[in-house]
């Protein structure tokens, strides 16, 4: 993996071509990580994804899943039938994208205090 430095002063333009830009506004948004985190432990049917996520409407699933598969995150498999079933699965991208998004959790964990102190300090 290449490490490019960044360049001073960075640009807008810079900021949004920046392939971490995208994945941390995935790391960051309501859902995307709690469904990954559902499909690190197994594959799911879309009806067993809605039991499975509280809170979570059907249409923001399905706009969440096509999303997560455009980025190869998850695997998506049609089984035929009547009805036809839908497998969603993590991919070996996905679980390599769930390392450094633990990592963060971890680390916000550890420096909870010391940011709620900063925050009350500063408002």
């Amino acid at each position: 993996m290449s490490t490019a430095a960044i360049t001073v002063p960075v640009t807008v333009n810079d900021h949004e071509n920046c392939p971490a830009t995208s994945m941390l506004r995935r790391a960051g948004d309501k859902w995307s990580v709690v469904i990954l985190s559902v499909l690190e432990r197994g594959t799911y049917g879309f009806n067993e994804l809605d039991r499975s996520v509280e809170g979570l409407s059907r249409r923001m699933l399905t706009r969440t899943l096509r999303s997560l598969e455009g980025d190869g995150l998850i695997s998506r498999t049609v089984h035929p039938g009547v009805p036809p079933r839908v497998d969603y699965a993590l991919t070996e991208l996905g679980r390599s994208f769930l390392e450094p998004v633990r990592a963060l959790g971890l680390w916000a964990l550890a420096h909870q205090s010391d940011l709620e102190a900063a925050r009350t300090r500063n408002r």
